[in-house]
């Protein structure tokens, strides 16, 4: 689905079917919807946009404003944990700015959310999601897990141990991109389940073979050259790169109930009660935007009757920790852990 489709597509219904999943269980209320269902967009709203998914998201948001020609909406892009401080530091001079927050990860949702910022989600959003992703302040826009990306002629999935605390055990070479938002909140994710001292040495074995990447699309990247046997990032870099390289020698392998396996999400909070910003996340929501992330940014859309990327590992090889996603926003022991271990 190119842009021209998905501008098509905000006028027409296109549910697809759903794949049911561990960890990804359809809710027992709420059915998808359409754009036709909701009122159109009028006044203005400023959103703070967290950088990520190659424009993605960008044509997501011009979408909408081509079918609600009567809405004015401002947008500041950067960074979005740097968003999310803005948006607190802002908050506390008396000088908040910001309607909504459209943050690539959960962690940055929840540290405004602790500093009482977002509004309440009204219960008819939060029941069209999947099970286990409504949250009282935030609403989750679009999932990723992650995954170990390996290099096919070099590795089978056999020599990939299921516990992402063997990695270092293993002797294989590995990618990693440290000053990645996603990485970052994988290791919050550990700090979390196995606690620092077990992080802390998790990272300092894994530092002796491990190559640096800006991104972790250059992880993938990387994996598929045969610079590194495997890699650590989110599923769908490696989903992007075979659907332009089928041929490519890129396989996803995974870990199970760890935090190699986290299943983190994108999301959208109000931060005015102003109904206009509550709208504009509903139109996120819809079946056409929810399939377009789906199919071009090979996200898990997280409203019920959504199809699943394709090329997604099938559902008994997704099993993700169980872990409160806004649990991630506690960052600074990351960062100190990271730095003490000598990766950042």
């Amino acid at each position: 689905m190119t842009r021209r489709d998905l501008l098509r597509a905000l006028g027409a219904l296109g549910v697809m079917g759903a794949f049911p999943l561990p960890g990804l269980a359809a809710s027992k209320g709420g059915a998808p919807f359409s754009v036709e269902s909701l009122p159109p967009l009028e006044g203005e709203l400023t959103l703070y946009l967290g950088r990520g998914e190659g424009g993605l998201y960008e044509d997501v948001i011009n979408a909408i404003r081509d079918r609600n020609p009567d809405l004015s909406l401002q947008v500041r892009r950067g960074p979005t944990v740097a968003l999310a401080n803005t948006i607190v530091a802002e908050a506390e001079a008396g000088a908040r700015q910001a309607d909504l927050f459209w943050a690539v990860d959960s962690g940055s949702l929840g540290l405004v959310s602790e500093a009482g910022l977002a509004t309440p989600v009204p219960e008819s959003i939060g029941s069209g999601l999947r099970d286990g992703f409504q949250y009282n302040n935030w609403v989750p826009i679009s999932g990723r897990i992650r995954t170990l990306p390996f290099n096919t002629e070099r590795l089978s999935r056999d020599n990939i141990p299921e516990d992402i605390m063997a990695l270092p055990e293993t002797g294989l070479s590995v990618g990693w991109a440290p000053a990645y938002g996603s990485f970052q909140s994988f290791v919050t994710a550990m700090r979390l389940l196995e606690g620092e001292k077990a992080t802390r040495e998790w990272l300092r074995g894994m530092k002796a073979r491990a190559r640096q990447y800006a991104g972790e699309f250059g992880v993938v990247m990387g994996v598929s050259r045969g610079e590194v046997d495997l890699g650590l990032a989110n599923h769908y870099y490696t989903l992007r790169l075979l659907s332009g390289q089928p041929e490519a020698p890129v396989d996803l392998a995974m870990t199970r109930d760890d935090a190699g396996s986290l299943l983190n999400a994108s999301g959208a909070m109000a931060l005015t009660e102003r109904p206009l910003a509550m709208d504009f996340i509903r139109y996120l929501l819809t079946t056409e935007v929810q399939s377009y992330l789906a199919r071009e940014a090979y996200e898990i859309p997280m409203v019920n009757g959504v199809a699943l990327p394709e090329g997604l590992p099938s559902g008994d090889r997704i099993q993700p920790p169980e872990l409160e996603l806004t649990r991630l926003a506690d960052m600074r022991p990351t960062l100190d852990l990271i730095r003490d271990a000598g990766v950042l």
